[in-house]
């Protein structure tokens, strides 16, 4: 049974907490007899005056805004009063500073209303960039169904995304395909779950889930930004490993990863790419996460996956674009034995996207924490490295290729991997040595034999790290960044 837009809002907001927004709406002038009598009878059968519903109340304490689409009211179809009704919402959301929750249901646009309905879109789109320009949390859940020019823009511009599980989600309906092509649109394309399968969604989620995701999200995304800071001393890890040592010892399987940083460090976790448990993706994890009180967008490596590909790449770049919009600090993670070697990826432009990601990350106006946490080979690590503070696990290492790969080129072997490794200086010792690396975290003697110790190490020092970031000013941040790789 589909669950109405007042359903869900008593399912999300705190009783007794509801202030509606709406006003009177203003039908369209002139007014067809037959859009008319449709219009008195979806008023007398969905409950309610047209096909969104706006309004503020609480979420985990925290005041709201919401709009949510009625599909019963002409199968939530936009015309020009839905359009003015969403987006003055969403511009008082903005002027008084609140996070937007949006949960559409739509078919799209009202065709009775035509064109002038058609480019409401334009101006609901405007308002949602301008409230994420201003800095504040626009999120969505995609409801059964959600297509054709509200999925295409007040659904698809969220910074968190997900969708109510079986949904049909997609650009064209598919009657409207089946009628236009004369065939029927392929079964199972437009579902929610096949949407999150190709990383366009976050997750799926139960509307009983809603409620305690957002308020998860809500409390990195609108997180304080000035923290208590408690220093952590320097420590040197005992002895130091030769080169090759680091290198086998960070390739162990059962070291830990992202994965498990997040889950062990990691509070208020909210998956955005490639974190379900035992799924498989391009190669990249992009979530928000507190370390401590410090609130960041973690995008890493994960050890478990296949290398980083283009499309892992691009999504590394929508958490950079996130934490930008949001000001939001970024910790990445880097734990990788090299980027994805095929032709697709040669092809979906590799090598580009790793440019775009340095350029980016080098130029984001938000503090930058690199995790040097395992391998670090070739320029799928390097892509993820040039950050305000990087901070690296005792057998970290990064080199521009495998120390196999590097053997060949130089000796035409992969034999003389130990001898090289030493000789590029790529262990952690050696890139603090060098002013790559400014932290060292110590591992007992591996931070496989000893996981939940070398963590709790990591996130302590990931929250103070984060914590006096966040208290640097941002001009002389970013000059610090210029200076520091300008001097390398």
């Amino acid at each position: 049974m589909r669950r109405t837009a007042r359903g869900l809002i008593d399912l999300v907001i705190e009783p007794g907490t509801w202030e509606s927004w709406d006003e009177p709406v203003a039908d369209p002038a002139p007014l067809d007899a037959d859009y008319a009598d449709a219009l008195a009878a979806a008023r007398r059968t969905a409950g309610v005056d047209e096909a969104v519903i706006t309004g503020a109340g609480r979420l985990g304490g925290r005041r709201v805004a919401v709009v949510a689409g009625e599909f019963a009211f002409l199968g939530g179809s936009i015309g020009v009063a839905a359009a003015e009704r969403l987006t003055r919402a969403v511009e008082r959301a903005t002027a008084e500073r609140i996070p937007l929750l949006a949960a559409p249901a739509s078919g799209g646009t009202r065709m009775q209303e035509g064109s002038i309905a058609f480019v409401q879109m334009v101006k609901i789109s405007q308002a949602i960039t301008a409230h994420k320009v201003a800095g504040l949390p626009y999120l969505v859940y995609l409801r059964h169904p959600t297509t054709g020019g509200v999925y295409a823009s007040w659904g698809s511009l969220g910074h968190l995304t997900v969708a109510e599980p079986g949904a049909l989600i997609g650009f064209l309906g598919p009657k409207v395909h089946e009628a236009l092509t004369g065939s029927p649109f392929p079964a199972g394309v437009q579902v929610a779950e096949n949407l999150h399968k190709h990383g366009l969604i976050d997750a799926v989620v139960a509307p009983e889930q809603v409620a305690p995701l957002a308020e998860r999200a809500l409390a990195t995304l609108s997180a304080p930004r000035r923290l208590p800071r408690t220093p952590i001393p320097m420590e040197d890890p005992p002895g130091e490993p030769t080169a090759w040592d680091a290198v086998r010892r960070s390739r162990r399987a059962d070291r830990p990863g992202i994965r498990r940083l997040l889950r062990h460090a990691g509070r208020d976790v909210v998956p955005l790419h490639g974190t379900q448990s035992g799924e498989t993706g391009a190669g990249v994890i992009v979530a928000l996460a507190r370390f401590g009180e410090a609130p960041a967008v973690v995008v890493g490596h994960d050890r478990r996956d296949s290398p980083p590909d283009p499309a892992g790449l691009r999504a590394v770049r929508r958490g950079f674009k996130l934490a930008a919009e949001l000001g939001l600090p970024v910790v990445t993670v880097v734990d990788t034995p090299g980027a994805a070697l095929s032709p697709q990826a040669e092809e979906g432009g590799l090598a580009g996207e790793i440019a775009h990601c340095l350029a980016d990350l080098v130029t984001l106006p938000v503090p930058t924490l690199c995790v040097l946490l395992g391998q670090g080979s070739g320029g799928a690590a390097l892509a993820l490295l040039p950050a305000d503070r990087v901070i690296a696990a005792a057998h970290g290492w990064l080199s521009p290729l495998p120390p196999e790969g590097a053997s060949a080129i130089l000796h035409r072997t992969v034999e003389r991997a130990p001898q090289v490794s030493s000789a590029q200086g790529i262990r952690a010792q050696d890139l603090r040595a060098r002013g790559i690396v400014d932290r060292i975290v110590a591992e007992r003697p591996d931070a496989a034999d000893e996981p939940a110790a070398f963590l709790d190490r990591l996130g302590a020092v990931l929250a103070h790290e984060l914590a006096t970031l966040l208290d640097v000013d941002p001009a002389d941040r970013l000059q610090a960044r210029r200076v520091r790789y300008r001097q390398l």
